[in-house]
């Protein structure tokens, strides 16, 4: 068995890393004065489910990357399928052009899409295929004499990217109010946090899912059903700690768009690719989506890559006449990348790593579900391998923790005890406090007992502090 620990950096070289780092490395939605008296983590190598940071600890991953990692870090097949296109075509722009790679994976993709979603449209990042398609949509409606729809429908608390258009979809106050004025058009519906479900269908889960996907409707009704563009919903919400739609949701939220002329669009930047056992969300929850947005699992994080995979009567408008979508990425459908997300989706056939997902994840759920006689645990949720701990100081109340509390808590304690004690996870209070966990989809049962000691400790001790 691997050791814990492996010494791979002499002491000068960590010294100096640390210095450029706390002097020029900007850290992305982090809060920089963390680290004016701690080190920077520094991550320096990966192998399977495990990272190394430069003193050589070895940390699991147990939120592969960023929801990223799918087929684990150190594939070599994988590295050298990028080596390969980069010395043969390492660049060529998908504008008015194309080149092998990009086709051969578009094809790929829309056979694997459900139903008839056939045309890829490939960008570099999610927040830039959520941005897309919400352009997309706004085009199409004009070419179809429709021009007033343009507002988009999402959920409390769901997030959907950084750029402005898809932070306008976003339903993060915190992180919208340092940029706004955004673009109009973003409208709130309820999220499917049951846990924190009203009153009324506190006890009634298929009540309570009705209840918010006809909200939906509500609210595309109060802005006129002739201004609404789209729905963006996630098959499983990440922001607020891992929602699963109620049985049912899905079927009626596709009821509604149809019924209003509304696009559909199941955000699957972090859903698709095997995180909740199949290729796509949308897959696993039974519904037809009219646009997929896509990015980090389909390559791995080995390279860059995003895209929206859309239906056929999308892109009528757009074969005939002079209508072009008014569009575009410089890097979108990079041939590097590419190759890299064919590669890693030959592993997911090779290795079945969507049937590992499903024959595994009752066994996760299982060993998470030991967590729930800790006081500190309110809720475990989630699909695939993907949940979510909600963490509460009074079970029976369901109390959460104040924003003194959940800063000393999640800020001041679990971060870095967790982080320390060998587990690279999230703890987050976008919404109420929660641990997320999205593991590597090559993990199995060793990994969730070692998540689960971890976790164990950590919060135990965590109980203690408040």
């Amino acid at each position: 068995m691997t050791s814990s620990f492996e010494a791979i950096e002499p002491a000068q070289d960590i010294d100096s890393v640390q210095e450029a780092a706390k002097r020029n490395l900007w850290l992305h939605f982090t809060r920089m004065s963390a680290y004016a008296d701690s080190d920077v983590p520094v991550i320096v190598r990966g192998s399977g489910a495990y990272v190394f940071d430069q003193r050589g600890q070895r940390y699991l991953d147990g939120l592969s990357g960023l929801f990223v990692s799918q087929v684990g870090h150190g594939r070599k097949e994988i590295a050298e399928a990028g080596a390969r296109q980069a010395e043969q075509l390492a660049y060529f722009p998908l504008w008015s052009y194309a080149h092998p790679k990009a086709v051969e994976l578009a094809t790929r993709l829309a056979d694997l899409a459900p139903g008839d979603l056939n045309r890829v449209f490939f960008t570099t990042s999610g927040s830039e295929a959520v941005e897309s398609a919400w352009k997309l949509a706004k085009q199409y409606f004009k070419l179809i004499g429709q021009p007033e729809r343009y507002k988009v429908i999402s959920r409390e608390l769901a997030y959907h990217g950084t750029s402005m258009g898809a932070l306008a979809i976003t339903g993060l106050a915190d992180i919208k109010y340092p940029f706004e004025p955004l673009p109009p058009g973003g409208v709130r519906v309820p999220n499917t946090n049951f846990y924190r479900a009203p009153e009324f269908v506190r006890d009634d889960l298929e009540g309570f899912g009705t209840w918010a996907a006809d909200e939906i409707e509500r609210a595309i009704l109060r802005e006129g059903p002739q201004s609404v563009a789209a729905v963006y919903l996630e098959p499983v919400q990440n922001s607020g700690g891992c929602f699963p739609p109620p049985p049912g949701y899905f079927q009626r939220v596709r009821e509604i768009c149809d019924r209003y002329g509304v696009l559909l669009v199941s955000d699957e930047v972090i859903c698709a690719f095997g995180r909740l056992g199949y290729y796509f969300g949308s897959e696993r929850y039974g519904y037809q989506p009219d646009i997929i947005t896509f990015a980090k699992g389909l390559t791995s994080g080995y390279s860059p890559m995003g895209g929206m995979v859309v239906r056929d009567a999308l892109m009528e408008p757009f074969t005939e006449g002079t209508a072009t979508f008014l569009h575009g990425i410089t890097f979108a459908g990079h041939p590097v990348s590419a190759a890299v997300a064919l590669a890693n989706l030959d592993i997911f056939e090779k290795e079945d790593l969507l049937g590992n997902v499903r024959t595994n994840e009752a066994a996760f759920r299982a060993t998470l579900d030991k967590l729930n006689d800790l006081p500190i645990v309110g809720d475990i949720r989630g699909a695939g391998y993907f949940y979510g701990i909600e963490m509460v100081k009074d079970k029976a109340t369901r109390e959460t923790f104040d924003s003194d509390e959940s800063e000393r808590l999640l800020r001041g304690f679990l971060s870095h005890a967790l982080f320390d004690a060998g587990l690279v996870c999230r703890a987050d209070d976008r919404g109420d406090p929660v641990i997320q966990l999205s593991p590597p989809l090559i993990c199995g049962q060793e990994h969730f007992d070692e998540i689960e000691r971890i976790l164990r400790e950590v919060l135990t001790e965590a109980w203690t502090r408040l």
